[in-house]
């Protein structure tokens, strides 16, 4: 399975060294509803800085476990990190308070082209980084490893016992980033476990931005075997059943696929995906589902 993680990371184009040194800075720390929040600014070398939150719950005894919160796309470009704190159209309500309820420290950061650095358009960063031998879901993969460096870092938080989640683009890093990194424990995705063929199938690839697509990948993986690379950690997915970017047939093969996954892994009950009769939209059943699958292995 090493050597699996290694090939799918090899896919991600030209990406800076694992240990470049990131600065990262507290510009702000004010108390809000229910924890207390820190605004943070991250530099690379040679790269402009870049935002994100770190929140701690109030009430907190010793070390907490916490969340990589990962933002989603819906052309919210001025948005990003901010989505944590507001919400998306498309999303129950903003995932801050039922975290800092439950007593996870919560870290987000802003993708490239959003909020902080949404200076520059996507597209026209996919393109510059295909002609200098990158890929800009590799760097964006890349950006939220560095993050989950910094998230385990933190004194205040138990690096055994973090999980991730996100809806949409923010999904989709979910489950990319826990496949990648066996520090994720737990991982809730919402509305884009999208199976690459089936897409391809139902002709429907302009449902996902340009960021979405990383060159080779099918030469090497189906959606199903990059999940796989989660297992045996505890896995929930939950999806609409008329979403367009996530075609049903292709929620079915994933399903089982890791259903059996998980059955040779022994531990069955570690995998849960569920339907809904909707389109791209979280509802209020995906939210409890995802927070009591977060009590029970957090």
């Amino acid at each position: 399975m090493q050597e699996k993680r290694k090939q799918l990371w090899s896919l991600m184009g030209d990406l800076p060294d694992r240990d470049m040194p990131v600065d990262v800075q507290t510009l702000k720390v004010e108390k809000i509803e229910g924890g207390t929040l820190e605004l943070l600014q991250f530099k690379y070398p040679d790269e402009p800085a870049f935002q994100g939150y770190f929140v701690l719950p109030d009430g907190r005894k010793g070390k907490v476990p916490a969340i990589l919160y990962n933002h989603s796309h819906g052309s919210l470009f001025h948005l990003g990190k901010d989505e944590l704190l507001q919400g998306a159209p498309y999303q129950n309500g903003p995932y801050l308070p039922d975290l800092l309820k439950a007593g996870y420290a919560v870290l987000t950061i802003d993708h490239r082209a959003f909020g902080s650095r949404s200076d520059k358009k996507i597209d026209d960063i996919f393109k510059e980084m295909l002609w200098r031998g990158q890929v800009l879901w590799g760097m964006m993969l890349y950006d939220s490893v560095r993050a989950l460096d910094y998230l385990c870092s933190r004194d205040e938080v138990d690096a055994k016992r973090i999980g991730t989640v996100g809806m949409s683009m923010g999904s989709t890093m979910a489950w990319y980033l826990a496949a990648v990194d066996e520090r994720i424990n737990v991982c809730a995705d919402i509305c884009c476990m999208t199976d690459f063929e089936e897409l391809i199938k139902a002709e429907h690839l302009c449902g996902h931005g340009t960021y979405y697509f990383v060159p080779r990948l099918l030469k090497f993986f189906n959606t199903a075997a990059i999940n796989a690379l989660i297992a045996p950690r505890p896995h929930i997915s939950v999806n609409g059943m008329y979403d367009g970017l996530t075609p049903e047939i292709g929620l079915d093969k994933v399903d089982a696929a890791l259903k059996e996954v998980y059955q040779q892994a022994g531990c069955p009950e570690h995998w849960k995906m569920i339907k809904y009769p909707v389109q791209h939209q979280e509802v209020p059943e995906m939210r409890r589902e995802i927070m009591a699958f977060f009590r029970k292995y957090l």
